[in-house]
């Protein structure tokens, strides 16, 4: 998390106050390990689609990685592994089981859902870290991506990651392939060698010519909230676009605190203007990476708080 939030310049807008706070993000993913110190009085909800159990739980660790990504205030680890919003409300549905797997049926209902609690919850934002195994053809592939669009036109932010199928074009995972989603690539995801590129990440274009992902962000090696512990460790690394996904759900976050009037288009094209191209191919990188320096504008005023946020 240190090298995330220092690549994002995430540091310098927490020293301006900027945290995520009143801001809910919901993550559709494996759930949350409720008892972790990191998210503290800031779980507001849990739904399960897995079990249907009403007790917020994590049986896989995927969920509550990366809602540390999203929101952890890293007080375990003294700030150190503290998330992009550490501040901001973090709402947890479970759609995925102890082996990070999910059924079709479970997300569309859990999609619902989240669009039928948008009030209840005040969500903002909503993150996909789980991607289908189906191509763009299937037909549950294409449910998924139409209910992804209806999220969308509800009013939210939605962040969805491009899958680790790349890096040869075509290889965005759905629902990555929504025109309207915010597709996010692993920046680090790639490696040149020999005058080509190798990796993992997802890249665009879809089927019909979309250009994907929009924008990328660190997702290799990332250290954040593990679902089990013992003996004080309380963190753990995973890699992935899954962890890419929340660290631009965070950075949303932060935006929607302080200019909370914008809507998901808007929110869209201030990601584009505060991209930063690093060299990689559009179908790779999309726009380039956020600096949040660019996208969350802080005047001298707001830079009162000399010192890194550590969440206690």
């Amino acid at each position: 998390m240190e090298r995330m939030r220092a690549l994002l310049h995430a540091n310098e807008i927490h020293q301006a106050g900027i945290l995520g706070k009143n801001v809910t993000v919901c993550s559709l993913d494996s759930g949350a390990a409720a008892g972790h110190p990191d998210f503290y009085g800031r779980i507001c909800g849990f739904a399960d689609f897995v079990s249907g159990r009403q007790d917020c739980y994590d049986d896989a660790s995927h969920g509550t990685h990366v809602l540390g990504i999203i929101g952890g205030d890293g007080r375990c680890g003294g700030g150190r592994y503290r998330g992009i919003a550490p501040a901001c409300r973090l709402l947890p549905v479970k759609v995925l089981d102890r082996r990070g797997e999910g059924e079709m049926d479970d997300i569309l209902r859990a999609i619902d859902w989240v669009i039928a609690n948008i009030r209840r919850y005040q969500i903002r934002i909503l993150n996909l870290s789980a991607g289908g195994t189906k191509g763009e053809l299937d037909a549950g592939a294409s449910l998924l991506v139409k209910k992804v669009d209806e999220a969308w036109d509800a009013g939210l932010v939605v962040v969805v990651a491009a899958g680790n199928r790349g890096p040869l074009p075509m290889s965005v995972t759905v629902p990555g392939n929504s025109k309207k989603a915010i597709t996010v690539g692993s920046s680090d995801g790639f490696r040149r060698r020999n005058g080509s590129v190798t990796g993992y990440s997802g890249c665009g274009p879809t089927k019909d010519c979309i250009c994907k992902p929009e924008v990328v962000a660190p997702g290799s090696g990332i250290v954040s909230c593990a679902a089990f512990w013992s003996d004080g460790h309380y963190y753990g690394s995973k890699s992935g676009t899954s962890m890419s996904a929340p660290a631009i759900s965070g950075a949303i976050a932060l935006l929607l605190e302080k200019e909370p009037w914008l809507t998901n288009v808007e929110v869209k094209m201030r990601l584009r203007e505060a991209a930063a191209d690093l060299g990689y191919p559009q179908n790779q990188q999309g726009w380039g990476m956020p600096d949040l320096r660019r996208l969350i504008p802080v005047n001298e005023e707001e830079r009162t708080n000399e010192e890194v946020y550590h969440g206690t």
